[in-house]
Parts: structure tokens; C-alpha cells; sequence
């Protein structure tokens, strides 16, 4: 097996590198990330990324392509779908013909060890381009290592990014952080179902978001009488 892993940052890649060693499976890691934004952002996780590479010794391949007007033009009227319409398709049929093209014959993505990504439609996605452009997907569930890989990212020192990569991402997240808040204040667990739920709601109910947080919360989360 020839594998090329489709690396998001260097956090995510530390139990995925791992458990495939395990396996007797060395990957080589794929860069090709234009989400992440800003472009500061971008340069810390690439370079962290080129960093953990070089201390845990696995090829490393970088795509560089930073491009913050191309990535909102594309996804400016679909935000609610952006990841599944746009940036996982893009992100990962990049991956699969760059390993087409370059003698792989197996692909994965660290996506999959992400507790916060849409896990279930990138198997489904990457099962399909893999079909399409006669390639093997290797498919793990790599969220079972998600706290040791935590851990292990934190001790070596490596750079933990607080949001998912694109602006709309770092928008949402500090939004969660202010809603999750809100949610503790009114004894309601901020887990990240419960945050989702506060915004669609709000969305519905045409609550400004985020000058109304409260009032957010408790339509969503009434008191008990």
C-alpha cells in the first residue's frame, strides 16, 4: 500500500500517523488546505504542519494555495452548505488526483479524526471520488484517538488552532464560545449539538445573533417551571 494522508494541521495528524504505524502503514501527508483563512493563520498551521514532519520523520507534500477571494466567491451562496457543496469536495478530489498522478494507490484524510467535522459525509465523499478516479480509500475512524492525539499535540508543543479554517469558521466559533457562555449561566451543558441548536434557532426565529445572546438561549432552552 502506497497511501497519501490529506492533512488538515499538524494536531490532527499525530494519532492518525501514529495508528497507522501501528498498522505497519507509513503515509506520506498532503497539504492542500485554501480554507483556512487568514492568511497568517494559514502560514502557522503549514509551518507546524512542515515542523511535526520533520520531528516524527514522514514525507511531507505542500500544496501552497492561498486564496481568500476565490474560497468566498465560491461559497458566498451556500454558507449553511459550504463544507459539504464546496470545501470538503475541493480539499479532498485534490488529494485523490494529486495520488492518481504521483503513483498512489490509497488515500485518507485526517478529517477523519476531527470530533467536529461532518465525519459520515466525508466517508461517503471519499468513497465516491476514490470510485471515480480508481483509487483505494482507506477509511478509519480516527475520533477514537481524538482526547490521546489532544494530549500528545499539547505536550510537544505543537500550535492548536480554535477554529475549523475559514473565516466563516472563526466567526462561528467565537459566537459558540459567547453562546456557551450564555448556556453555563442558565445551568444548560454548551456542547456543540446545544450551540447548534441556539443559532438555527435564533436563525428561525429571526433573533439577531450576537446582540441578542440571552434571549437566543432561552428560546431555545426555556426554564422548566
Amino acid at each position: 500500500m502506497k497511501l497519501l494522508l490529506h492533512t488538515c494541521c499538524a494536531p490532527c495528524s499525530v494519532y492518525c500517523i501514529k495508528s497507522l504505524r501501528a498498522e505497519g502503514i507509513e503515509p506520506t501527508l498532503y497539504w492542500y488546505n485554501p480554507n483556512i483563512h487568514p492568511y497568517a493563520e494559514y502560514q502557522a498551521r503549514r509551518d507546524c504542519l512542515k515542523a511535526y514532519a520533520e520531528l516524527v520523520g514522514v514525507d511531507l507534500v505542500i500544496e501552497d494555495a492561498y486564496g481568500l477571494d476565490e474560497f468566498v466567491c465560491n461559497v458566498s451562496d451556500k454558507l449553511d452548505r459550504r463544507c459539504e457543496e464546496y470545501c470538503y469536495p475541493l480539499r479532498l478530489r485534490k488529494a485523490m488526483q494529486y495520488a492518481k498522478q504521483h503513483g498512489f494507490d490509497t488515500v485518507s484524510t485526517t478529517l477523519l479524526y476531527s470530533i467536529y467535522q461532518k465525519h459520515d459525509y466525508i466517508e461517503e465523499l471519499m468513497y465516491g471520488l476514490a470510485n471515480e478516479l480508481g483509487l483505494d480509500f482507506l477509511y478509519r475512524d480516527f475520533r477514537t484517538g481524538w482526547q490521546e492525539g489532544q494530549d500528545e499535540a499539547r505536550r510537544v508543543g505543537l500550535y492548536l488552532q480554535k477554529y475549523c479554517g475559514c473565516i466563516f469558521s472563526e466567526e462561528e466559533s467565537a459566537l459558540g464560545r459567547k453562546i456557551g457562555r450564555k448556556m453555563q449561566k442558565r445551568g444548560v451543558s454548551p456542547t456543540n449539538a446545544n450551540v447548534r441548536q441556539v443559532i438555527e434557532q435564533s436563525k428561525a426565529e429571526g433573533i439577531l445573533l450576537p446582540e441578542r445572546l440571552s434571549d437566543a438561549v432561552v428560546a431555545a432552552f426555556p426554564t422548566k417551571d
